[in-house]
């Protein structure tokens, strides 16, 4: 099932989630201009670049393979970059779905500080769960789980247009049903991929749980109160309504 739009109306043109998504679009680029002329580069970009649990938590290890001292900026770089162009899109779909109402409710900068934050918590969340992995993890879904998040609580009467493919069916659910759904099959999945003992199956799941929650716990502190109130429906009324 893949969310295609929602029935919340905004006011304001969401800026800064179409620069994220430029700035995302940018970097992926960037990556595929290291893969076609430096292929020999890729992974010590991706290993500097994106988070690395072990990197922060067995600094023994990390200095014996190479890793530079320091490298909390990769908090920051991995939210940019992304493991294909599938993953990519995805992320820049769900950020657009959501991340456009979000900010028309806090407003530019505002919206950047908290999609920030949650990206922030999201990747510690992920170190603290994943405290040996080796593995690299890169892309915006810990920080857009975080807007997620904030649109469970902000926007409780919206609803949500799925379509089914290949059929391409569409349906409308409400949005707390779909965000709950997708919120516990994170939670599972992790919970899953923990009892098997390995690297989460190269999806940082406790990543999207940790981003969600705070998304959920922080929101209020940056939404204005002259676009928000808590119970602002937020929604466009059905035809006859």
């Amino acid at each position: 099932m893949i969310p295609i739009r929602d029935n919340i109306r905004r006011q304001h043109f969401p800026v800064m989630t179409w620069l994220l998504i430029a700035l995302n679009v940018a970097a992926w680029l960037y990556e595929l201009r290291i893969v076609r002329r430096a292929p020999e580069n890729v992974d010590s970009f991706i290993y500097q670049f994106g988070v690395v649990p072990a990197r922060f938590t067995r600094p023994d290890w990390a200095a014996w393979v190479g890793f530079p001292p320091g490298g909390k900026l990769a908090f920051l770089t991995s939210m940019f970059l992304h493991g294909g162009w599938l993953h990519l899109l995805g992320n820049m779909w769900t950020l657009r779905l959501f991340g456009d109402d979000v900010e028309d409710r806090m407003g530019p900068l505002r919206f950047l500080i908290f999609y920030l934050l949650c990206g922030f918590a999201a990747m510690g969340v992920h170190v603290l769960t994943n405290p040996d992995s080796m593995v690299p993890v890169l892309g915006a879904s810990g920080a857009i789980a975080g807007v997620m998040g904030a649109y469970y609580l902000m926007f409780r009467q919206a609803r949500i247009v799925l379509i089914v493919p290949p059929f391409f069916w569409l349906f409308e659910i409400p949005a707390l049903l779909y965000l709950a759904f997708w919120f516990f099959s994170q939670v599972g999945s992790g919970t899953l991929s923990a009892a098997r003992g390995g690297d989460a199956g190269g999806v940082a799941w406790w990543a999207h749980v940790g981003g969600f929650i705070a998304g959920m716990a922080t929101f209020w502190l940056f939404v204005r109160r002259d676009r928000w109130r808590a119970d602002d429906p937020g929604y466009v009324p059905a035809r006859g309504a």
